[in-house]
């Protein structure tokens, strides 16, 4: 895939950035998700599409996070939606938890949102109050009520062992 036509990547120092030609809507299609190279486990180069599937997005690795983006990317439709307006110049940018569960290489947010998460380590490691923020994969959601489900047996089993050793300490031959 190249560059769709709209887009330019920017270098600035070693940083680089994608930014458009022209303004969006908001609910525009900007571009599809590359799909040509799927591989098991996260890089820095891909974008998670299903629990264990990440997709090589080529020029779209250049989309930096923000926890205030400006676009967001739709796994299920393999698409670029803008999540905003997005006027021409600017960079855009996606909330990386909403398609990844445990990024390859975790990293210190500088994006100055009012609602920074400050770690961006994936949607596994942040609480549901700011995850309901935001636009969410499927993938996504299905692994997170996953992990909620795992943690409520775990706290019943805690429970459960917890009741079963005050029952021994009082009776010791009931054990």
């Amino acid at each position: 895939m190249n560059t769709p036509a709209s887009l330019v990547i920017r270098t600035q120092d070693k940083y680089r950035s994608l930014t458009t030609k022209r303004a969006y809507k908001k609910g525009d299609v900007i571009c599809p998700i590359p799909t040509a190279t799927v591989y098991d486990k996260p890089n820095r180069f891909t974008v998670q599409i299903g629990r264990d599937r990440h997709v090589e997005v080529k020029e779209l690795a250049s989309m930096n996070h923000s926890c205030n983006p400006n676009t967001f990317l739709d796994t299920t439709r393999m698409l670029v939606f803008a999540a905003r307006d997005v006027a021409v110049g600017e960079e855009l940018t996606f909330f990386y938890p909403s398609t990844e569960w445990e990024m390859s290489s975790p990293f210190i947010c500088l994006c100055g949102a009012t609602n920074c998460i400050h770690v961006v380590a994936g949607a596994r490691f942040l609480p549901l109050s700011t995850l309901e923020q935001h636009f969410l994969n499927r993938h996504i959601r299905e692994l997170m009520i996953e992990l909620l489900n795992n943690t409520e047996l775990h706290l019943v089993n805690i429970e459960r062992d917890r009741i079963h050793e005050e029952i021994s300490q009082r009776n010791p031959s009931a054990a």
